[in-house]
């Protein structure tokens, strides 16, 4: 009989954070976790399920977690992400915007659809399917975690230890995917020679940051105080109004996960910030995505430490089969119809490297995996301005939109 430890809200987020606190650690201890980018909250929640498998192993102790402010946090987290979406950025893209943001709609679909068909051609629920389609793909922990209650109650057992546990493998696969394409369509189509480290460096002191970014400047203790406090009143504001948005769509009669009416309603908010400059000024939206982004840390601790490994063993033919339908497929797609259509040049490489980055993996994959090709050639301007637009923008709301579809289908 196992003998189950109850924590409540509190302790949760207690042990959450300890679990954030022991990930940086080995963040900065261990040169795997930091050279694929593996985050904090996902190496150390990972330390404690291992511990959390020992123990029922061992002596048959289980944990019960209380989700209260973990949700809480997902839900500040894509509040958030919609702030992050400045239509009038997006312009600054061209057509190479334009095109990965089309590559990113087929490729979600194609996740999908392929995840989907592996599970129902090996007799498994299609929602495992979902569980490691573009939900931990392309969506990454994040909206790993916005999505497991959902699937959870459409009936996919242990939805969350699934999803979590793909995209941790999405992440280290994107990873170690990207920078080896980039490296073969560069020697293939002879596109850039080796370049010394310091010219390298010299090009991204010119060009990573307009001078404006560049320049020093002081804030008194005072003003930051305010921009914080501004920047949590919107937030609560806007997710009040986002639930109420959510409420309306769930009349509609489609399934949308619950954050998705707070996504949108940040969205409509900060194009509305935008329209006037006094607005624009009077809210920091720096601290808006600060805020998200502690909080998302603060989520992934207290997601990851409610991984049940030992749950994960009757699944594990089918999950690895479709993870490494969607490696093979993402190389496929990056390599035949993301270079071509890019232009077959040195900055379509080096897009391809990031697309491969958060195609498996999260944004600061793409990075990493773009800023590892461009210090072995040559800076690349525009790459650097895409990826970040194309991941902060428009990849959550793409996603989402799309495995709504799916779920009201399958």
């Amino acid at each position: 009989m196992d003998h189950v430890l109850t924590l409540d809200m509190y302790q949760t987020a207690g042990v959450g954070v300890l679990a954030l606190i022991a990930g940086m650690y080995l963040t900065r201890k261990i040169h795997f976790l930091k050279h694929f980018c593996i985050p904090a909250p996902v190496s150390g929640g990972l330390l404690f399920s291992l511990l959390a498998l020992a123990l029922h192993s061992l002596f048959q102790v289980d944990f019960s977690f209380d989700g209260t402010i973990k949700d809480i946090c997902m839900m500040i987290f894509f509040t958030s992400v919609g702030f992050q979406s400045n239509f009038k950025v997006i312009r600054q893209g061209g057509r190479a915007l334009a095109v990965i943001v089309l590559l990113m709609i087929v490729l979600i679909i194609l996740q999908n659809g392929v995840a989907v068909g592996i599970a129902k051609a090996m007799g498994q629920n299609p929602l495992l399917g979902m569980a490691a389609g573009s939900i931990p793909m392309i969506g990454g922990h994040g909206t790993a975690g916005g999505f497991s209650s959902l699937l959870e109650s459409m009936g996919l057992e242990n939805s969350s230890s699934v999803m979590m546990a793909a995209a941790t493998f999405g992440l280290v696969a994107g990873s170690l995917l990207g920078g080896p394409l980039a490296e073969l369509l560069i020697k293939r189509y002879n596109l850039s020679e080796t370049s010394a480290e310091g010219d390298v460096m010299l090009g991204m002191e010119a060009t990573d940051a307009s001078p404006e970014a560049k320049q020093e400047y002081s804030q008194s203790g005072e003003k930051t105080f305010r921009d914080v406090t501004k920047a949590v009143y919107v937030l609560l504001i806007t997710m009040a109004l986002g639930m109420g948005l959510s409420k309306l769509l769930r009349m509609t009669g489609i399934t949308f996960p619950t954050y998705f009416g707070t996504l949108l309603m940040g969205a409509i908010i900060r194009n509305c910030i935008e329209m006037k400059s006094e607005w624009a000024k009077s809210i920091s939206i720096d601290k808006v995505i600060s805020f998200g982004n502690i909080s998302l840390s603060l989520f992934l601790g207290m997601a990851m430490i409610t991984l049940k490994l030992w749950e994960l063993a009757a699944l594990a033919l089918p999950l690895c089969a479709i993870l490494l339908a969607q490696v093979i497929l993402l190389a496929l797609f990056s390599v035949f119809a993301a270079f071509p259509l890019l232009g077959k040049d040195y900055d379509s490489a080096v897009l391809v490297s990031g697309i491969c980055g958060f195609g498996l993996g999260a944004t600061p994959n793409a990075m990493a995996n773009m800023s590892a090709v461009c210090f072995k050639y040559r800076y690349a301007v525009k790459p650097f301005l895409i990826v970040p637009i194309v991941g902060a923008m428009f990849v959550d709301l793409i996603n989402t939109a799309v495995i709504s579809g799916f779920l009201n289908f399958i």
